[in-house]
């Protein structure tokens, strides 16, 4: 059979033992190194003292002429610190240079001057220590310099107002919107707990996406104190007398609140897919209905839904302050483009002159 017929390889066995011992080499030749530039050059050995000569034999004068230059020699060898350990030691270094490739050479520089930087880090870290203890010492030093920085709160009076988020739209939303609606109702947790009047608070008909939804984003909901979260619909819970829907189709405008009354808020994040589905709910329930005075005090450049946790914050504000227009520029975001209804009218009144004024100038013309 001819040559052709066999399948002996032997190249790739060849090639790989060759790759091992090349790396090996390295490595040892990288340790060699190492060891070389911690091992530090032996001391100069001391001279011979002038008062020690060298013993000429006088068996044998005629070699006593070059006796004198030996010690010297000596002394030269002696006084250059071992120049032949000297020359192997950097002989060794060089070659284990010139076989590190370019990236380990940069790697040994990178640990050597990182090392050489120790002691330098180490002061750093303590100097930030002290300066951050310095500092907050001086907090507290200025914290306790007197009562009139000290911040003074008052005292929290519950109110009797109940205020309920209405959570029976589950089906309406998709996902996303069931996720906004979350965000929402912890922010109206969140702003009743630190309220100066905080109000009963309800969250009715909780299942569905919803439960779902905090179960997995915040399983500490379980935990909220001063909150009421039901599974049962709000007219299981309170009589239809006490019940006002809020909503911003309703024809009945609000200009109190009562505090003995259950307001109730729709749990619906829909961008306007639903229109008036609150205030059909509403009558068909046959519970009272309102609107907030928004017309009567601002002048939006959207539409008047506002989102649940504005209607929360509005309501706490005005419990606080008393006064409708103050709760609304309080909590309305700059989005919506709210301006007071008397600046509205007077910047509408100055532009119709303006119109008026052209309309004659150009009948004069």
């Amino acid at each position: 059979m001819g040559r052709g017929c066999f399948s002996y390889r032997p190249l790739p066995l060849i090639a790989c033992v060759s790759a091992l011992w090349s790396r090996q080499r390295k490595s040892l030749l990288l340790m060699k190194y190492l060891s070389l530039a911690e091992k530090p050059i032996n001391k100069p050995v001391q001279k011979l003292m002038s008062s020690e000569t060298p013993i000429e034999s006088p068996e044998v004068p005629t070699e006593n002429t070059m006796s004198p230059k030996v010690p010297d020699v000596e002394e030269k060898v002696k006084s250059s610190g071992s120049p032949v350990e000297g020359q192997e030691a950097g002989s060794n270094k060089e070659e284990c240079l010139e076989l590190l490739s370019k990236r380990q050479r940069k790697k040994l520089l990178k640990q050597k001057h990182w090392e050489e930087q120790k002691d330098l880090r180490r002061q750093k870290r303590k100097e930030k220590r002290q300066k951050r203890k310095q500092e907050r010492q001086s907090k507290l030093d200025s914290n306790n310099e007197g009562d009139d920085r000290k911040r003074v709160r008052r005292e929290v009076v519950p109110s009797t107002l109940r205020l309920i988020v209405d959570c029976s739209f589950d089906d309406l939303m998709v996902l996303k919107d069931v996720k906004k609606l979350h965000k929402q109702i912890q922010r109206c947790y969140a702003e009743n707990r630190k309220a100066f009047h905080p109000v009963q608070f309800y969250l009715t008909s909780h299942g569905g996406q919803l439960k779902s939804n905090m179960n997995e984003s915040n399983k500490g909901w379980v935990n909220w104190k001063d909150i009421q979260i039901r599974t049962e619909h709000y007219t299981e819970l309170i009589k239809k007398e006490d019940l006002v829907y809020l909503t911003s189709d309703s024809p009945d405008v609000l200009s109190e609140l009562d505090e003995k009354k259950a307001y109730v808020i729709g749990g619906l994040v829909d961008h306007n897919h639903h229109k008036g589905i609150t205030y059909k709910k509403a009558v068909e329930q046959g519970i009272d209905h309102a609107q907030l005075p928004l017309g009567n005090f601002v002048k939006m450049k959207s539409r008047k839904v506002l989102a649940v946790n504005h209607v929360f914050e509005i309501i706490l504000a005005y419990l606080e302050k008393r006064d409708w227009k103050e709760a609304f520029f309080s909590v309305l975001p700059q989005r919506k483009g709210a301006v007071p209804l008397e600046e509205a009218s007077n910047s509408s009144k100055h532009t119709l002159s303006g119109k008026e004024d052209e309309d004659n100038d150009s009948e004069n013309n």
